[in-house]
């Protein structure tokens, strides 16, 4: 799931990528917005939607816990994996192409998600709906770019920090209810089948309405470069996911700590590539900012933070309390509306008038709001959704106050050569901070359950997770103080 900037991609594409005029009326440079938006939406709705879906996803198929946590993280992974490649592959063959094709392919993976006859085939076919999105979401903002002049391009991101704010803790409440409606007969299937009619809708609207654009000087793909992020990310998260269920063997921390290795090496290869004047996958020059630097390690603790806790919740909620899975959707609203409310206001005042420090107090808000629920969970033994509200509605607001400014104050301290390599960087973070969080979390909250209780694992989760959230507050005085205007 993306969060594109607001202000920041009119840097980050750069004069040259732009068409000489928008293609179209005003009624077309709005509907080709909205086919982005929905394009968003769909990918963050995806990443978060089977956490309610996954008890019955578990009675249909049996396996293990960890199946649980591989239904949600194969599809951050794959995007993780990819996402870089996906935007420099619209560079090259074009933006609106490599749209076309992302979106059609979500969508037939969608489907094939929906018919799957195993957990494992579900989990593959996840990982592709993720590869997929990875080929179709980087391409929205450099399209939006082509789309609106310069004079509109701030109010037409202006839109984002609301809706991608109400879209990313949607999926629970809306997987709970097709979960529960049971849409003839489909059951759990019906989260995977609502992506074929926006789908449908959305490559038939992007035929008629986005541009084509592509890099006016054609990189080229660093293939070398892909397989070394790939295996280091690879590396990383897959021992985490899987190493509770095998009892953490040796090999498993050894692979965790082999991949820092690979990161350097991934590293010292982008600087050989651009030394020779090749095209890398990421800047090497990003890193010696400060500023961006401290910015990637806030968003990968409050990325994980808020992923693997849209997994856990609904899980406790089912699995600890009993409710179904439409019940579990219904208490997830007040976090939903937090999170609307939220980005509303830090997007059009409070990111804006106090820039940085907007953002550290929607952490600390947030980091309330989430051990609100786990003080509420200790009192009331099995709270109903009516006490869990308040403090899910808290902790949606600060989740919120974050995710509207993050990536415009992330990308203040970069040039505008840089600032397109950012952009991509930070969201493959995003990315990647999902599979941590669904693994680490996921793999508290079960570890725990067993000895401890439901209760007892989600007290334990939310703990974790608001120590996390209040330590990246104060990690956050390394980010710019304002974003660039």
């Amino acid at each position: 799931m993306t969060t594109p900037a607001t202000d920041q991609p009119a840097r980050a594409g750069g004069v040259r990528d732009r068409a000489p005029a928008p293609r179209g009326g005003t009624r077309m440079r709005w509907l080709g917005l909205a086919v982005v938006l929905a394009v968003e939406v769909m990918d963050l709705l995806d990443a978060t939607i089977v956490g309610v879906a996954s008890p019955a996803i578990q009675a249909d198929f049996g396996g293990s816990s960890t199946q649980i946590q591989w239904i949600a993280a194969a599809y951050t992974l794959a995007f993780a994996v990819l996402m870089i490649t996906g935007a420099r592959l619209g560079d090259i063959v074009g933006r609106r192409r490599m749209f076309l094709i992302g979106v059609a392919g979500f969508g037939l993976c969608s489907l094939l998600c929906a018919c799957s006859g195993s957990a494992g085939m579900l989990i593959g076919m996840r990982a592709a709906q993720g590869g997929f999105a990875a080929m179709m979401v980087p391409q929205g903002l450099g399209l939006v770019r082509e789309l609106f002049p310069p004079e509109e391009i701030g109010v037409a991101f202006g839109v984002f920090g609301p809706v991608m704010g109400l879209g990313a803790v949607a999926g629970p409440v809306l997987g709970g209810y097709l979960t529960d409606a049971d849409v003839l007969g489909t059951g759990w299937r019906a989260v995977f089948l609502i992506n074929l009619p926006l789908a449908l809708a959305a490559f038939a609207l992007a035929l008629r309405v986005l541009p084509e654009s592509r890099a006016p000087h054609s990189p080229r793909l660093d293939l070398p470069g892909v397989a070394l992020l790939s295996t280091a990310v690879l590396m990383l998260v897959y021992p985490l996911v899987q190493g509770r269920d095998l009892g953490w063997p040796l090999w498993s921390y050894l692979l965790m700590a082999g991949s820092l290795p690979v990161y350097a090496l991934f590293a010292r290869h982008q600087g050989w590539v651009r030394r020779r004047g090749g095209s890398p996958l990421i800047e090497p020059g990003l890193f010696r900012h400060r500023g961006f630097t401290g910015s990637l390690a806030v968003g990968l603790v409050f990325f994980a933070a808020m992923t693997g806790l849209m997994l856990v919740v609904p899980l406790y909620l089912q699995y600890g309390l009993g409710f179904s899975a439409q019940k579990a959707g219904l208490s997830m609203i007040p976090w939903a509306l937090g999170a609307a409310v939220g980005a509303t206001l830090s997007g059009a005042w409070l990111g804006r008038k106090y820039g940085r420090a907007a953002l550290q107090g929607g952490l600390l808000v947030a980091a309330a709001g989430v051990a609100s629920v786990a003080l509420t969970v200790h009192a009331a033994g099995t709270p109903g959704g009516w006490q869990l509200a308040p403090a899910l509605l808290g902790s949606g607001i600060g989740l919120g106050m974050v995710m509207a400014p993050f990536f415009d104050i992330a990308l203040a301290g970069v040039s505008d050569e840089e600032a397109g390599s950012a952009s991509g960087v930070l969201n493959a973070v995003q990315q990647l901070s999902g599979s941590v969080g669904v693994a680490v979390l996921g793999t508290v909250f079960f570890s725990r359950a067993g000895q401890h209780g439901m209760g007892g694992a989600l007290e334990t989760v939310m703990l974790v997770a608001s120590c996390a959230l209040a330590a990246a507050a104060a990690v956050a005085f390394l980010m710019p103080r304002r974003a660039a205007h």
